[in-house]
């Protein structure tokens, strides 16, 4: 991950279909994981858009402190708690929006802040395959038919 600039800094997860005019120059990071070097942020929403896919933002950030000096292997292991954080999540990508090297008492530590993000060609989030609605089950089919009629019915 380039020095200069690691906040904003773009992550994606290896192995994920992507826009076929969408040209990235990544390098591993993380196993599973790869930073994007040729395109910051914006550059890479409107190379995404532009494929008529999308690029979703997600609020609510997640945070990693680890302890030790301003160096890779410290950032390596902060942004593995922030991806372990997000393990039950499926999203395809991170955006590392924060990062701060400070010491308390003579002990440096490096904390970062991330967002999910995810890369989509379908613009609503959760995919149509998993969004399931069903009546509610009873070992009776009827009952439970019976049952929802009712209970919309008198509303």
């Amino acid at each position: 991950m380039p020095d200069s600039n690691r906040a904003r800094t773009i992550l994606i997860r290896e192995n994920i279909s992507l826009p076929a005019n969408l040209p990235i120059e990544s390098e591993a990071f993380l196993p599973g994981w790869r930073v994007v070097k040729n395109l910051d942020r914006s550059a890479l929403t409107r190379k995404i858009e532009g494929g008529n896919w999308n690029f979703f933002y997600l609020a609510g950030e997640i945070r990693a402190t680890v302890l030790g000096r301003d160096r890779s292997g410290t950032l390596r292991r902060a942004v593995k708690c922030v991806l372990a954080k997000q393990e039950g999540q499926k999203f395809n990508s991170l955006e590392i929006t924060k990062v701060v090297s400070k010491r308390f008492l003579g002990i440096p530590f490096m904390s970062v802040t991330a967002h999910s993000r995810h890369i989509q060609q379908g613009i609503g989030l959760v995919p149509a395959k998993d969004f399931v609605l069903r009546m509610p089950t009873a070992p009776n089919g009827e009952v439970a038919t019976k049952q929802y009629v009712a209970l919309i019915s008198s509303t």
